[in-house]
């Protein structure tokens, strides 16, 4: 069996989570509807919060294909980029850290002195 990959550990542990089971009964077939009791609210909701989480939008028109726990997670590594069965990596690429960049000098306002309203 291949190690899970960091996307699919953090959506059935949030999954799990979320429906209060314990993370094993969250299986990669599992349906979202049928087999956990998702409700088309709790869809969604579920969706909001793993497009938070990957920082990514899911289209509406690509609702339809995700029915299962394995859909959820495919999709997801699809669009992050991170390839399925690899554990090494612990936060999807869309989400990772962009070092900062300074502003030029000639670009960054001086802050604006406040005015005495004495008589």
């Amino acid at each position: 069996m291949t190690p899970e990959s960091a996307v699919a550990t953090r959506i059935r542990a949030a999954l799990a989570e979320h429906l209060k089971k314990d993370v094993s009964k969250i299986q990669l077939q599992s349906d979202l509807r049928k087999d956990l009791g998702l409700d088309s609210l709790a869809m969604i909701e579920l969706l909001f919060k793993i497009e938070e989480a990957f920082d990514l939008e899911i289209p509406n028109d690509d609702l339809s294909q995700i029915t299962t726990v394995g859909d959820v997670i495919n999709y997801v590594e699809q669009r992050v980029g991170t390839p399925a069965g690899s554990a090494s990596a612990s936060r999807p690429a869309a989400v990772a850290a962009k070092p900062a960049v300074a502003a030029p000098a000639s670009k960054v306002a001086a802050p604006k002195k406040k005015e005495s309203r004495r008589a």
